[in-house]
């Protein structure tokens, strides 16, 4: 008779309960999200009007770190243009492309500090959380990407100081509470939701395409360069019909002129003049190594035109 007794080389199948192979799954899932994230600390892009001659910079990331000591602060610059709320908005619709979802944008930009303008803390629909007087900064973070929530930093929780300054709210308001968010703590506690709708939004002049042309605004320079900075969009712009090559006639601040529109700055000789689209996908002015806008005495905002090729 056969010994019914298993062999040690025998070899059964077990069933396997889905339930198991749910939890597998859902083991290796949160795994592979675990080092996703890992790749990405978390981020604080910090962006002020503030300038580095003072201690004013230090002490907003002091108290960030004293909330969050492990915490990145990427410095997107301290050098906007005083009060330029615009400049402000240019920058993070720039910057924030770059950027994953989870980042917290601290941005202190804030000619009217201290009186009735309100404090906040928005989402977008990217993802990304955004620390700032409400005083139209997100205008253009805004119309390209969306915000999905807004609420009002009115929990002094989350801010610091017994007795807060009514003029260094980077300090005692817009750090701790980017902090806070970056930690993950629970934002909906920072203060009451407001509706999005209610946002200041900056007034913005658009480009005017016709028949003729574009009449366009200069709007900044570019850093400490001197170029030209305008709200007209490459596609705008060469919908006129101008080539590369080409001489183009401008109209600006009302001087007129004829510049070459080109690729890049050395398309032309040194301390000429030239046309070109920036790395933004916008028209742009400058001169090969030198300052367009104090050599020909432009500074913003003005008006310039530029009529229909062939015109």
């Amino acid at each position: 008779m056969m010994n019914s007794a298993r062999r040690p080389n025998d070899r059964r199948i077990f069933p396997v309960s889905p339930v198991a192979i749910l939890l597998a799954l859902l083991l290796v899932l949160s795994a592979l999200a675990a080092a996703q994230t890992a790749k990405y600390p978390k981020t604080i892009v910090f962006m002020t009007d503030f300038g580095v001659l003072d201690d004013s910079v230090a002490i907003c990331r002091g108290v960030m770190y004293s909330i969050m000591p492990e915490v990145r602060i990427v410095d997107l610059t301290h050098q906007v243009t005083p009060f330029s709320i615009l400049d402000g908005a240019r920058f993070l619709y720039g910057a924030t492309p770059y950027y994953p979802a989870g980042t917290v944008f601290v941005v202190v930009i804030d000619p009217t500090v201290g009186s009735t303008r309100k404090a906040i803390v928005a989402k977008s629909k990217r993802g990304q959380y955004f620390v700032l007087p409400d005083n139209g900064l997100l205008t253009l973070v805004e119309q390209r990407d969306g915000i999905d929530t807004v609420r009002e930093i009115t929990n002094p929780d989350w801010m610091i100081g017994t007795k807060m300054s009514s003029t260094f709210h980077g300090r005692d308001i817009f750090s701790p509470v980017g902090a806070h968010v970056a930690r993950g703590d629970d934002w909906s506690k920072v203060g009451p939701e407001m509706p999005v709708a209610s946002l200041v939004h900056l007034e913005l002049k658009a480009a005017q395409l016709n028949d003729r042309g574009v009449t366009a605004e200069v709007i900044a320079t570019d850093g400490p360069f001197g170029n030209l900075v305008t709200n007209l969009d490459a596609e705008d712009f060469l919908q006129l019909g101008y080539p590369l090559g080409q001489e183009v006639p401008v109209k600006i601040a009302g001087k007129e002129m004829r510049i070459k529109f080109v690729r890049t700055f050395s398309d032309v000789a040194l301390g000429q003049p030239l046309l070109y689209i920036d790395s933004r996908g916008h028209f742009a002015l400058a001169v090969n190594q030198g300052s367009f806008s104090a050599a020909y005495g432009v500074k913003p905002p003005v008006e310039l035109f530029i009529p229909r090729a062939g015109k």
